[in-house]
């Protein structure tokens, strides 16, 4: 056994739930990239380097959820990461997976995102869980998250199933003191055993259901007794808080903060599905009022209401408040001040926590200028929807652009120039695209330029590209190739010239896949072709079926914390810039859009902040007057 300073440390929850897979004896860990869950797999790429456990970061979701299942089929312990959307990119293969069970424990590890702060929905994995007959448990802190994921092992091995381990946004990012526990060596080998497959055929599954719903059975029984599940209180408060996960800590401190500890008890519910029923049922006896904290959905809140319907002979009436009695906001984040609200509503006499920091920081709220969502200093996509906005505006039949979910994302706003028309998840930009462009027929005239970003390229968009191709679809189809999965943290994937920990690999190009399914293809660098590109833009337009183009220039905040950029930065001559008669109205400061353009009111010229320039040159070359250059060390 490999023992650790038992002390405690500082973790971020996401390092936490790292942690409790390396605990939980995890042999094989894999992942996509998807905030808030990105830094689980990160930490583990830096902390297990020099164990025996396979990490990785997966094409997508799907494929992470199957490689870690084949090394659970071979008897080892693994786990697949996501955020809550990845849980709908890999449904099908978990629905079938609960019915087949697993051999070596085996562990979904999920961050939901209330708000939504980062993500393109609010979906609540436990809804998810439900549906795909899988247990699922939720964390309060990070400390609990690192023994929950390393419990959820041993439940998921010994009850041959797999198990779901929940988090959302503010505990994965939040840090607490986490006392370390200890990290097993290695005590099996991989081998599948082909004397007992696992199959999901019709025939089999037919058998083979209710036998998952006899492992769901068992786990149910060892939800009962599980130390995640508590109680703190008078023994016949008043008031009655079930909650779970996060917001457990937001129903103590609202208690807390109001004085309310002797009149309100809290129960917590750590292993939310199946739910735990005889311990629920002992905590309904408590009191006749009862408020139901949670994040997102009122998952736990109809779950009490079922099992108060269950036992209504023997209670009697109780009256549940929640999301259902608008005591808890349907939608969005919550936060203490959210419970306190419930608080009095019901039970009166409550008051805002933190009132006073509130209406100051309202105060200076008022007072600060507004800023633009924009794409970084020196973005290579604030050229590429130059180019592509200059090319529809020249074909005039009205043309838009369908997108997905990315940095890239942006360019349904200002730093965009408004042009993405059409979001959804991942891959979906080329996927509509290929409905759009088959309506000729129909009436449409409008054509259609589909962008996804290199990464999401290899994860979702290759049926949708085969898609279009196979039916004809008038499509041009724009790869935005910035080397990185730059919205999640600057992961690698099968196009960047590294790998997972940093090491030099040979890079899958996205023209070389378009090639082989037979799309023409071409490839510019957006801000030194600028020009070019919106030339082959129009160019494509006008042909019909598939047309592809990959825009390639590596990421600008990635170049800068390499430090791989050029040591240029971009000046103005204010003895040329024609200042506010620009034919464009300040076209760099105003229409351009980047960070480092700026402009000076007193003497009626445009300037660059060298603070905010990284030296693209995309204002180099824009400027109609060039009045911009670039310059070596900005001298």
């Amino acid at each position: 056994m490999k023992e650790t300073t038992k002390n405690q440390v500082l973790l971020m929850g996401n390092e936490a739930l790292a942690r409790g897979i390396l605990e939980g004896g995890a042999s094989f860990v894999a992942g996509y990239p998807g905030n808030p869950s990105s830094e689980i797999i990160a930490t583990l790429l830096q902390t297990a380097a020099d164990l025996p456990v396979h990490v990785e970061w997966s094409t997508n979701e799907m494929v992470a959820a199957e490689a870690a299942a084949g090394a659970s089929f071979a008897g080892l312990r693994a786990a697949a990461v996501m955020k809550e959307n990845g849980v709908n990119v890999c449904a099908d293969f978990l629905a079938t997976l609960a019915v087949t069970g697993v051999r070596g424990g085996y562990v979904v590890v999920v961050c939901d995102d209330p708000g939504p702060l980062t993500s393109s929905n609010e979906g609540d994995a436990r809804l998810l869980a439900q549906a795909l007959e899988i247990p699922i448990m939720e964390a309060s802190t990070p400390q609990e998250a690192k023994d929950m994921t390393r419990w959820a092992f041993q439940v998921s091995e010994e009850r041959s199933t797999p198990v779901m381990v929940r988090s959302v946004s503010r505990l994965s990012h939040g840090r607490a003191g986490v006392e370390l526990g200890v990290i097993p060596e290695p005590s099996r080998s991989a081998e599948f055993d082909t004397e007992h497959p696992l199959l999901c055929l019709p025939s089999v599954a037919a058998i083979s259901h209710p036998l998952a719903h006899d492992r769901l059975r068992a786990v149910q029984k060892d939800f009962e007794d599980s130390i995640f599940n508590d109680y703190e209180g008078s023994d016949a408060p008043e008031l009655l808080v079930i909650s779970s996960g996060l917001s457990v800590l937001y129903a103590r401190e609202a208690v807390s903060t109001l004085g309310m500890g002797d009149r309100v008890g809290i129960a917590k519910i750590g292993t939310v599905w199946p739910l735990p029923e005889g311990r629920l049922g002992d905590v309904l006896r408590r009191s006749k009022r009862i408020l139901v904290v949670e994040q997102i959905e009122p998952f736990l809140e109809e779950k009490v209401r079922a099992r108060h319907s269950d036992l209504a002979g023997e209670l009697g009436d109780r009256d549940i408040y929640g999301r259902r009695s608008g005591h808890i906001p349907e939608t969005g984040d919550i936060s203490a001040n959210t419970v306190a609200d419930a608080l009095a509503a019901i039970m009166g006499g409550g008051r805002r926590l933190n009132a006073t920091f509130a209406e100051a920081a309202s105060e200076i709220k008022e007072d600060l200028p507004l800023r633009d969502i924009s794409f970084c200093r020196g973005c290579p996509h604030r050229a590429s929807f130059w180019a592509i906005r200059t090319a529809l505006e020249l074909d005039g039949r009205n043309g838009f652009v369908a997108g997905d979910i990315g940095c890239y994302g942006l360019a349904a706003g200002p730093t965009g120039y408004q042009q993405i028309k059409v979001v959804h998840c991942m891959g979906s930009g080329i996927g509509n695209a290929s409905g759009f462009g088959v309506l000729r027929d129909m009436g449409m005239e409008q054509p259609v330029v589909a962008v996804a970003g290199d990464s999401t390229f290899f994860a979702s968009c290759l049926p949708g590209l085969i898609n279009a191709r196979n039916n004809g679809a008038d499509v041009v189809f724009v790869v935005l190739d910035n080397s990185v999965t730059a919205m999640t943290g600057f992961q690698s994937h099968p196009g960047s010239s590294f790998g997972p920990r940093g090491e030099p690999q040979e890079p899958l190009r996205p023209e070389t896949v378009c090639r082989a399914l037979g799309v023409e293809t071409s490839v510019y660098d957006p801000v030194a072709d600028v020009k070019r590109v919106s030339e082959a833009v129009y160019d494509r337009l006008q042909r019909p079926g598939v047309q592809a183009l990959v825009l390639r220039r590596t990421c600008s905040t990635y170049e800068d914390r390499m430090r791989m950029g050029s040591s240029a930065v971009a000046q103005v001559d204010q003895e040329i810039c024609v200042g506010e008669t620009c034919g464009c109205d300040r076209f760099c400061t105003r229409v351009v859009g980047c960070p480092g353009n700026r402009w000076d009111a007193e003497k009626g010229k445009a300037y660059i902040d060298p603070d905010f320039c990284n030296g693209c040159g995309l204002c180099v070359e824009l400027c109609s007057w060039d009045a911009i250059s670039l310059t070596e060390g900005g001298e």
